[in-house]
């Protein structure tokens, strides 16, 4: 699958969103790279599908403004290495999966709190 293609899925992930997550990610920008970074393989993990990098909803207090977009980053290798080649709605489930964990992270929601919630 191209980089463009994957770029596809996720703007079909986001836009298949429930209305009351998309209004509330006016200041996140979804970006796409085709592998972690050193730096955040080694701070993560090799295994990382996708990062969260910003400021929670939940720790915004009334001084934020300003503030450069929060970011979420998908990572195409890492996500594809998980699917089956011959399942071509796997990597857009994949994708979807990743994208509703890294949005509960900008709602303030950690992995453990994910868990407890069945969302993960």
């Amino acid at each position: 699958m191209t980089i463009s293609e994957f770029e596809e899925l996720a703007a079909k992930a986001i836009r298949r969103l429930p209305r009351e997550f998309r209004l509330r990610l006016d200041n996140v920008v979804v970006t796409v790279a085709a592998a972690p970074s050193k730096a955040q393989t080694a701070r993560f993990g090799r295994g990382l599908l996708g990062l969260y990098e910003g400021v929670p909803l939940s720790e915004r207090g009334a001084s934020y403004s300003g503030a450069m977009p929060d970011k979420i980053t998908l990572f195409k290798s890492n996500i594809e290495a998980l699917c089956r080649e011959e399942e071509e709605g796997e990597v857009e489930g994949r994708i979807r999966h990743t994208l509703m964990h890294e949005i509960a992270h900008h709602f303030g929601m950690g992995d453990d709190e994910l868990v407890k919630k069945g969302l993960y």
